[in-house]
């Protein structure tokens, strides 16, 4: 049975393909490595060429939750793109990268991070609310047309702009120098690489993410999501020829 909205959830298990097709809303747990258009394309080819888009990226080295909204229901991609999305993240000090993650060189900065907790509290707190963010050279957001990865890995220098974005929570889960873990709920837009830099500036001590998982995104959490394998067993079961043999 479906939820509201047409969300389909792993615990509601998969409608029938016809139903899919035609419009249906899908968590899906993306996998580390894979980017969020390789999420698509998996199962739009499983799909038979559905129509299939997705409500907000998660980076190449991030995992977690993406929501996929399929047929009828990519009209709706907006709507769920301006939910509150929930991360767990882990942010290491004393070191710093030119991508902001692991995606390119770790560099030491050379600084000592023994903080007490009080001092990373009082960082946080800075991050709480509307802010100005300066999101990573090496990100999605095109640049006179062109994605400004593409630049940065080129080495072509870039002047990312900032942006006001919204921090509604940033809990400190474990601090264990030089690495923290975090809980941070956010809105549309914010980017948690950037977020690890910008605490690192603010100590003076360099920082970057090592890694991320989303696991919420509005009401919708990562224990409902679908794996990309149980698209091929619902596939399998669901083929005309099953059918035939019932």
């Amino acid at each position: 049975m479906s939820g509201v909205d047409g969300l389909w959830t792993k615990q509601s298990g998969l409608p029938s393909l016809e139903i899919l097709k035609a419009g249906a809303v899908l968590p899906v747990h993306k996998p580390k490595t894979w980017t969020s258009f390789d999420v698509v394309r998996r199962v739009r080819n499983r799909l038979k060429g559905a129509k299939i888009g997705h409500a907000g990226t998660l980076d190449p080295l991030a995992d977690g939750l993406l929501i996929l909204c399929i047929g009828a229901k990519t009209k709706e991609i907006e709507n769920w793109m301006g939910g509150v999305k929930t991360y767990e993240a882990s942010v290491v000090l004393g070191a710093v990268t030119e991508s902001y993650d692991l995606e390119t060189p770790v560099q030491s900065s050379g600084v000592e991070t023994d903080f007490e907790e009080q001092k990373i509290l009082d960082g946080l707190g800075t991050m709480v609310g509307f802010i100005q963010q300066r999101p990573p050279a090496h990100s999605a957001i095109k640049v006179d047309g062109v994605r400004a990865y593409t630049q940065a890995r080129q080495g072509k220098p870039l002047e990312m702009q900032f942006r006001t974005v919204h921090i509604e929570a940033l809990d400190l889960l474990d601090w264990n120098n030089p690495q923290m873990e975090l809980r941070i709920r956010c809105g549309k837009g914010t980017y948690i690489r950037s977020l690890a830099h910008d605490l690192g500036v603010y100590w003076g001590c360099g920082a970057y993410l090592q890694g991320l998982r989303r696991t919420g995104i509005g009401e919708v959490h990562l224990d409902q999501a679908f794996q990309l394998e149980d698209f091929d067993a619902f596939l399998q079961i669901d083929s005309p020829s099953q059918h035939a043999r019932r």
